[in-house]
């Protein structure tokens, strides 16, 4: 019964880290970290696809991990390493390149673009993560769950109910 009970506290708090990365993931914070999931395999093995990846605004030197928006989509976010910096017109762009890449990327990407440098990374839990996004995965993720809680806390109210009946036919 204690192992069912660890078991269980264990699956909601995982839930709970997953729900937290959801809103995070959807809303910004302040300071402009952003957290975001990995969904190819270009900078592997470094940052592995399905990865959740946090960025923070900073000072960028060549090395750096660095996620950006697409030039073509500002909704595409890529997350490249910084190959070159350059500074024409009192303006920075940077020359990225995937670590699992042959060549470098084919456009500058300007500092504007840049949403921050990658600071903190978890393997394969952008898996779920975009998994509970999903209308199915938020069902499998949250609601489910929740209504294990409910029933769970209704059984608990039942029995406490029985037992004080009990209670009361003993005393009368």
């Amino acid at each position: 019964m204690k192992i069912f009970k660890f078991v269980q506290y264990l699956f909601f708090g995982a839930i709970g880290i997953v729900i937290i990365l959801l809103v995070v993931s959807a809303f910004p914070i302040p300071g402009n970290y952003k957290v975001m999931v990995v969904q190819s395999g270009s900078m592997e093995p470094a940052i592995k696809t399905g990865s959740i990846v946090a960025t923070r605004p900073g000072d960028y030197q060549v090395g750096d991990v660095i996620s950006f928006a697409d030039a073509k989509s500002a909704k595409l976010v890529i997350t490249h390493r910084i190959v070159e910096i350059k500074s024409t017109g009192g303006r920075t762009s940077f020359i990225t390149k995937g670590d699992a890449n042959n060549g470098q990327d084919s456009s500058e990407i300007p500092q504007e673009n840049v949403l921050g440098k990658v600071f903190f990374t978890v393997p394969y839990l952008g898996y779920v993560v975009h998994t509970a996004k999903q209308p199915y995965g938020f069902v499998a993720l949250v609601v489910i769950p929740a209504l294990w809680i409910i029933f769970d806390e209704a059984k608990k109210i039942k029995d406490e109910i029985i037992k004080m009946k009990r209670e009361k036919e003993k005393s009368v």
